[in-house]
């Protein structure tokens, strides 16, 4: 975990310099980047070249090994890409073995685009930056994405398509899913998502998201049967034989909370950044799998598609309190995550991180 803690620390510092020394303050804000500080790019890339080096460089970590075990055992023909599931993640890697036969290229590739990705999204969206990288990291899903490597690929790729969400652009949202979905086909979820999200927030539609989650999980066992049955013939049957438990539900009072005080100051939010709605109904469905998943794991994979705009949320709920309070929030949301980062990955998941170039 060593190391894992000294990214944080660089992460954090160089996310706070780059708003700290923004050189672009804005006095015209767009309904589509209602961010009111671009922060400084040097410093942004610093703390991306931490997260990628992190990521980029690890040798284990969830499913990693598995990655590195097909990278290694197969040539990648057109044939074989074809006959698995999701080409666009053959093809890359068919790609990138034409460069090296070593593993660690694809696993360094993927956290670069991943993390540039978001990264990238955040700089333009998140009203306090380096909040936003703290929680993707103390939040856990910079650990995710080290996990589920395709499925975070693809999330990230679609998170770029936050622009044509808010402009509307439907056409162009669904291409960028599209092409999300060649990393993972789980993505093509956000395609029917892009009508469900247009709303207001804290609309009737918001209560029936909310009341079905509830129904869901009290009824869990009929709807598994449904679900299940109902994907029986995919590449995902094969998780109604998962059997790791629910999910923490912690992490589901980690999520409500933001929410909450987003309701809270759902007015004043909705003057500061016009679509908020958006960002918000995302969230809010997220925290829909995320309750759902405490029945099963599983479903927490589904809620990854839309944690990434939880980061932009957490980022502009300081701002609804009281200008005298908001320093006082902003450290509270330091403590309390880091509490939680710490109860994550070293009392509950006991996370070691090892590399074949980092030797700590």
């Amino acid at each position: 975990m060593t190391l894992l803690w000294i990214n944080l620390a660089f992460v954090f510092i160089f996310s706070f310099l780059a708003r700290y020394v923004a050189s672009t303050r804005i006095s015209y804000v767009s309904t589509i980047s209602p961010v009111y500080i671009k922060p400084n790019k040097v410093f942004v890339l610093c703390a991306l070249l931490s997260l990628v080096l992190i990521a980029g460089l690890r040798a284990n970590i969830g499913d990693t090994y598995v990655y590195i075990d097909v990278f290694k055992k197969n040539d990648f023909t057109w044939s074989y890409i074809i006959s698995k599931k999701d080409i666009g993640f053959g093809i890359f890697q068919m790609i990138l073995k034409h460069f090296s036969t070593d593993p660690q290229i694809m696993i360094f590739t993927t956290a670069l685009i991943t993390n540039g990705l978001v990264v990238f999204v955040l700089y333009n969206y998140s009203r306090i930056f380096e909040l936003s990288l703290y929680v993707y990291i103390t939040g856990g899903l910079f650990l995710v994405s080290m996990n589920g490597i395709r499925q975070v690929l693809a999330a990230a790729i679609a998170f770029t398509g936050i622009r044509f969400l808010m402009e509307g652009s439907w056409k162009k949202y669904i291409l960028v899913v599209l092409l999300a979905s060649l990393f993972h086909q789980s993505a093509l979820i956000l395609i029917p998502i892009y009508f469900i999200v247009r709303f207001k927030a804290w609309s009737k539609v918001t209560i029936a998201l909310i009341l079905l989650s509830i129904v869901i999980v009290t009824g869990y066992g009929y709807f598994s049967s449904l679900l299940f049955s109902a994907i029986k013939d995919t590449q995902y049957a094969n998780y109604k034989n998962f059997h790791e438990g629910g999910a923490n539900v912690i992490r589901g009072v980690v999520y409500a909370v933001p929410l909450l005080i987003a309701f809270v100051g759902r007015n004043k939010l909705r003057r500061m950044f016009p679509n908020s709605d958006i960002v918000i109904n995302m969230t809010l469905l997220g925290f829909v799998f995320m309750v759902v998943s405490t029945q099963n794991w599983i479903f927490a994979r589904v809620s990854i598609y839309f944690d990434f705009y939880y980061l932009i949320l957490i980022s502009w709920i300081i701002k609804l309190f009281r200008e005298k309070d908001e320093k006082l929030i902003y450290y509270a949301i330091i403590i309390c995550y880091l509490a939680y980062y710490y109860y994550e990955d070293v009392i509950s998941l006991n996370i070691i991180y090892n590399s074949n170039y980092f030797n700590w």
